[in-house]
């Protein structure tokens, strides 16, 4: 029984890195020689997760990669996506990482949520030397979750620089004080590394106390996206947030209207250019392109007299283009038959008995002879 519980841990035969609550690696190999394979499966992961294998040196489970990914073999690191039970198996090459063994296959999250876990391998041939020793005095770790405190305002929403605040509470789990420490504040978007940026925290921890850490996050104008803010002190990676910026749709909307007014307003302005510019017609109106004469308009519209005619006086008499006004056919003569009210004709005889009408006029045409009764 207790050569069983011997060979059953973290032995260099079994390739097993696991936690209590967390995920798992297991490797089909704990030893092999540059070219070769092994099999990385694992087990406990987030469901749909994206992670990445890779082949470390200076690093060991309880101290995780020393150097960070920096003595990693990254060149020949595989992806792989786990499954909806969180499990994965994966077949990776064998590569000699850029800094001396003890090595481990180091898998961990690539997006959301920072999981990792490591397993012991030894690369056949390559060189071995002892982990450098933790340096002495203050040691700082993460006691709570952290967070981003903040929201975006109006003018994050036309493209200003989404900005929030990381807070954190961290323990000195060291024999000395931490005094003003120096942190690393990285954001990454996707896929890609974190940009690093020192900032200094004003304070000192004592050997077992805490403090709350407040450090600013600030990203690009117009930064939209899934990002990852990440907390490093001493080499080692404290904390990581994810952050989601919405997308500024007061840029989009800018130039949507600019696409639109500045093509309306080319055209209203080359109108009036052209307008302007075009010769005007004798007795005609100009109205966007539009010219005809007032005459020939009034015709063309039904109900419109021509102005000549609108100010014209009305005439007394109806004059036919065929007559003269002198020869007017109501007193040169008629077709008709004459009746009572026509003055008598010239050359009908006039009976003296009949008394003459005096309303009658006398025809003009009539010669009147003078001379003795």
């Amino acid at each position: 029984m207790l050569l069983a519980l011997l060979m059953s841990p973290l032995s260099p035969g079994a390739g097993v890195a696991a936690a209590a609550d967390g995920p798992s690696v297991k490797l089909s190999k704990s030893q092999a020689g540059t070219g070769g394979s092994i099999t990385v499966t694992g087990s406990g992961w987030r469901e749909r997760a994206l992670l990445m294998i890779l082949v470390c040196g200076q690093a060991e489970p309880s101290r995780g990669v020393v150097g960070g990914t920096n003595s990693c073999a990254n060149a020949d690191g595989r992806a792989v996506t786990t499954d909806g039970e969180g499990r994965f198996s994966r077949k990776v090459p064998v590569a000699e990482p850029p800094v001396p063994c003890p090595c481990v296959v180091h898998v961990a999250t690539v997006t959301g949520a920072k999981a990792e876990a490591d397993a012991v391998f030894q690369v056949a041939g390559h060189a071995v030397e002892p982990l450098p020793a933790e340096p002495a005095g203050g040691r700082l770790s993460v006691l709570t979750d952290t967070r981003l405190d903040g929201s975006s305002g109006l003018l994050t929403w036309f493209g200003a620089p989404p900005a929030r605040t990381l807070v954190l509470t961290v323990g000195n789990v060291g024999t000395s004080a931490v005094k003003d420490p120096v942190f690393q504040v990285g954001t990454s978007h996707g896929v890609f590394a974190p940009q690093w940026e020192e900032q200094q925290w004003r304070g000192t921890i004592q050997p077992g106390r805490k403090a709350r850490i407040e450090l600013p996050v600030e990203l690009t104008g117009g930064a939209h996206g899934d990002y990852t803010v990440s907390l490093k002190y001493g080499g080692k990676v404290l904390a990581e947030q994810p952050w989601g910026v919405g997308r500024p749709w007061g840029v989009t909307l800018f130039w949507v209207l600019v696409c639109l007014v500045v093509p309306a307003a080319v055209f209203r302005a080359g109108m009036a250019v052209v307008d302007r510019v075009r010769p005007r017609r004798a007795g005609g109106i100009r109205h966007r392109g539009l010219r005809l004469p007032l005459p020939e308009l009034a015709l063309r519209l039904p109900g419109v007299k021509p102005p000549e005619a609108a100010h014209r006086a009305p005439s007394s008499a109806s004059t036919l283009p065929w007559f003269s006004p002198d020869a007017d056919p109501g007193t040169a003569g008629r077709l008709s038959a004459p009746h009572d009210d026509t003055p008598t004709s010239p050359t009908a005889p006039t009976n003296p008995a009949t008394p003459r009408s005096p309303a009658a006029p006398t025809s003009p045409t009539t010669p009147t002879r003078k001379g003795p009764t």
